[in-house]
């Protein structure tokens, strides 16, 4: 406990540090001032389609249209919105980011999230997508967490750390063909009374095939919230 009460003071001194010192662009290297990204790369940044599903945030071809797949088969959840495809070069900020402690980029994510959200419905209530409690020992930190805690110091939204749990360690999405990872994720949440009839947004860092979120927006909605948002990154391109 008390390591973690030190490992998270540190953290917020180095996050203070950085809003004052003069730093290098993490994509080109050339001046940035405060910022992480200059202001010649940030234009660059690969933004989430347009038109995008607005159940899936998927691209489409229509505007205001959902995707096939959401007709198909609606998700758990109510909509999604992405800052980002998950493309280059922001698939490897947020892969320095999650596999490689680079904890000041989460400030970055959670400025380009707040934007992306700026206009979309106010929830009640913002939960990060928890990590098993073995696989957050193992990595020192959840990345959706540390992205959730500053947009939600920025927009002023309630951050929930207890009502969601992972309660299985899955194996990695990442290593298993799309269609099994529905299966791989069954069950894996458990969820407190704390959400009844709220509007929960839920946020993560990437949204592949949407298997995880949407099997934690499925606990969500069992224990009785009204509304189920997903907040992420970037979204991969989906494969139907």
């Amino acid at each position: 406990m008390i390591s973690d009460v030190l490992s998270n003071t540190i953290r917020r001194l180095f996050d203070n540090c950085l809003q004052f010192a003069q730093q290098d662009c993490v994509l080109c290297g050339a001046g940035s001032g405060k910022e992480l990204v200059c202001a010649a790369c940030r234009p660059e940044l690969p933004r989430s389609p347009v038109p995008a599903c607005p159940i899936c945030a998927a691209p489409v071809a229509t505007a205001g249209h959902a995707c096939g797949a959401c007709l198909k088969q609606p998700p758990a959840y109510d909509r999604a919105i992405a800052a980002l495809s998950y493309s280059f070069p922001a698939d490897g900020l947020i892969q320095a980011l999650k596999y490689r402690s680079q904890l000041p980029l989460s400030r970055l994510f959670a400025d380009l999230l707040c934007e992306a959200v700026s206009a979309a419905p106010r929830p009640d209530v913002l939960i990060a997508l928890p990590l098993h409690p073995e696989r957050a020992r193992e990595r020192g930190f959840n990345q959706a967490t540390e992205i959730a805690k500053q947009v939600a110091r920025t927009l002023d939204i309630p951050l929930d750390t207890g009502s969601l749990a992972r309660t299985r360690n899955t194996a990695s999405q990442a290593a298993l063909p799309w269609e099994k990872r529905h299966k791989n994720v069954k069950g894996a949440f458990a969820c407190a009374d704390g959400v009844a009839g709220k509007h929960v947004a839920l946020l993560d860092d990437v949204m592949t095939s949407g298997a995880t979120l949407n099997e934690a927006a499925q606990t969500l909605k069992l224990a009785g919230a009204a509304e189920v948002s997903l907040w992420v990154v970037a979204r991969a391109v989906p494969h139907h």
